[in-house]
């Protein structure tokens, strides 16, 4: 069976709804965070441990799986469930964001998703961005109309991507999931430029469906993109585009401008334009506010890597009222938490605050044990599933 999804509860003072998007691997209860498991892992974390803490639902990494060990080797394993022993929901991208990382990012000197709102930090805090070594500086990938052309970032060997050739893949690693391929462009991209690559990204939307059509399993759901950067009348124009067209479900992508002001802006141009029926995802954000914020604005699915990310550097995500900053987070690293014998979040039920205090998690992280990666990385997704599992409980609470 493909997905199908119920809208359960809506509340009466926003677009937020709560729902269960049905699947052959599970249900999920909406709104829903994924971890992001872009090696076919989530760092520092077996799928025991995932599942313990309410994750309902994974995003893997088409680019990064057909690179190494390569989608054919996962298929003659019995598909990605069975490679990665996950035994639940599992998403795939479609390598179109690595259009971007691996292009206009490195032309342009912008950063992935999480650090595009350079409106949102301080100088102290922009992060540099990063250059693959192999590149020298230089974009890995070119953009035609029939696809795109990478130089792998392992090797330099160079790999084809299309519309038909990214759903194949995804097909071959059996993802519930997949994802149109499209063109993801950049936030310095022209609004010429960006309607050319939109209208690139319809074209290829189309072929997707086609090639969806040809190969899918019978439990796989498509997924469409809309995109159109910051420019409200191309993302108004690719909403009605994607929305009109025969997808499973609709994701919101690409560049969502330079401040979460403009987020917000996109999302509220965007999704009074899709259909209603469909779930919604917004791919690669997560930040608690974040969810917060697109959830009330009618969406059901998010993604993001920066919780772990955020736990192996020593940020925990924390209780609002012990939180250091309006992140909610803590830093383990700080020299105060020496002798604290606190566990990170009093309110915290995950194995990590159960068991542990924040004076041990200062040690492990200022001595870099191994330990330290899972431990912190279990209490940030944990406290992920909560918060999202609260909103969904104030949905339901607001709707009675």
């Amino acid at each position: 069976m493909s997905l199908f999804f119920e809208i359960t509860h809506r509340d009466p003072n926003s677009r937020a709804r709560a729902g269960v998007i049905h699947t052959a691997h599970g249900d999920i209860e909406t709104p829903a965070f994924m971890a992001v498991a872009t090696q076919a892992t989530v760092k520092a974390l077996s799928p025991d441990d995932l599942a313990s803490i309410g994750l309902q639902l994974l995003i893997a990494n088409t680019y990064h799986l057909a690179l190494r060990p390569g989608a054919e080797q996962i298929a003659e394993l019995g598909g990605l469930h069975e490679f990665m022993n996950w035994k639940h929901v599992l998403m795939t991208d479609s390598g179109g964001f690595q259009v971007f990382s691996l292009g206009t990012a490195i032309r342009d000197g912008v950063g992935k998703i999480a650090d595009i709102f350079p409106e949102e930090q301080s100088a102290a805090k922009r992060i540099k961005p990063k250059r693959l070594a192999r590149s020298g500086g230089a974009p890995l990938c070119k953009i035609d109309d029939a696809g795109v052309t990478f130089r792998s970032h392992l090797d330099g060997t160079l790999m084809r991507l299309d519309p038909e050739r990214s759903l194949h893949i995804q097909h071959q690693l059996g993802a519930d999931f997949v994802v149109a391929f499209d063109e993801c462009t950049s936030p310095l991209d022209s609004h010429a430029y960006t309607h050319t690559a939109l209208q690139r990204t319809h074209r290829w939307a189309e072929r997707s469906l086609a090639q969806h059509a040809r190969t899918k399993r019978d439990y796989q759901s498509l997924f469409g993109i809309v995109q159109g950067g910051a420019y409200r009348d191309l993302r108004e124009e690719s909403a009605r585009v994607i929305g009109g067209l025969p997808f499973d479900g609709l994701c919101i992508g690409g560049s969502l401008g330079k401040s979460k002001k403009e987020m917000h802006a996109i999302l509220d141009w965007t999704i009074p334009l899709l259909p209603d029926a469909k779930p919604r995802h917004l791919l690669g954000i997560g930040e608690l506010q974040d969810i917060a914020e697109g959830v009330a604005r009618g969406i059901d699915l998010f993604d993001c890597a920066a919780p772990t990310r955020w736990a192996r550097n020593g940020a925990l995500i924390v209780s609002r009222a012990i939180a250091e900053n309006p992140e909610r987070r803590l830093n383990i690293s700080n020299a105060r938490y020496t002798r604290d014998r606190s566990p990170a979040d009093p309110t915290c039920d995950c194995y990590t605050c159960q068991n542990f205090s924040r004076a041990y998690l200062h040690h492990l992280h200022r001595a870099k044990e191994l330990i330290y990666y899972r431990l912190a990385s279990l209490h940030n997704l944990r406290m992920m599933t909560r918060f999202v599992r609260e909103v969904r409980a104030q949905i339901i609470a607001n709707s009675a």
